[in-house]
């Protein structure tokens, strides 16, 4: 129904209905081109249960491991959580500000085109980016979400706009989901370069962390 690839196949058979993403890792062993044959392995690495503000919570991590000819070329790993649907009585936690002050930024607004152009480039047919009556009404948001990869994208571009120098990992983590909404709500793509590491991060129209990470250049 949430135009998700169903559960119990590949990805384990969760009862809760709302899925997210959590955060994520890369890490780049050599370049993958164009015309190449790649091999993809894929496993659930582990599944945790455990309980928030919001309920019962099930994060599952996926392992991917992309292979060419000379050998293996990228390791990603998902963080993906499940969660109930909303109810009255759900809290919601505090924001919490950036540790470090924007050396490099950008602003970005999510908007409806945007989000649906970024779902259709990575094949995402998860409705809460595109469809914004069944995003509301049936998993109770308050305006489509901002895709966890497309947030670490808009990362990754604003550190390749700054420096010429290669990433070698970069390790990312939701904090606080982004919503595009009617009054088009802006984010500042933010980045603080420390030695052979960055620190980014994405603040939502309020100033509160929604992604961070840490980007590790090649030595």
């Amino acid at each position: 129904p949430d135009g998700h690839p169903k559960r119990g196949g590949f990805l384990p058979p969760v009862p809760l209905p709302r899925r997210m993403w959590a955060g994520g890792q890369l890490h780049w062993h050599q370049p993958m081109r164009l015309g190449e044959e790649v091999q993809r392995v894929s496993r659930i690495e582990r599944v945790h249960h455990t309980s928030g503000r919001s309920g019962e919570l099930l994060f599952v991590k996926v392992q991917h491991r992309f292979s060419n000819a000379r050998g293996l070329c990228l390791e990603e790993a998902h963080d993906i959580v499940y969660r109930p649907l909303a109810h009255s009585t759900a809290t919601t936690a505090p924001g919490i500000p950036p540790a470090h002050s924007a050396v490099w930024q950008q602003t970005v607004v999510p908007d409806d085109v945007l989000l649906f152009r970024y779902s259709a480039l990575t094949f995402n047919s998860h409705r809460i980016h595109y469809d914004r009556r069944y995003v509301t009404q049936t998993e109770g948001y308050p305006g489509l979400i901002v895709h966890g990869p497309l947030m670490a994208t808009l990362m990754v571009e604003l550190l390749r706009n700054h420096s010429h120098r290669h990433i070698q990992r970069f390790d990312f983590k939701a904090i606080k989901p982004a919503f595009e909404c009617a009054d088009q709500r802006a984010l500042r793509i933010c980045a603080h370069p420390d030695g052979d590491q960055v620190h980014t991060w994405v603040q939502d129209h309020e100033g509160d962390l929604c992604m961070q990470a840490t980007a590790h250049w090649s030595t």
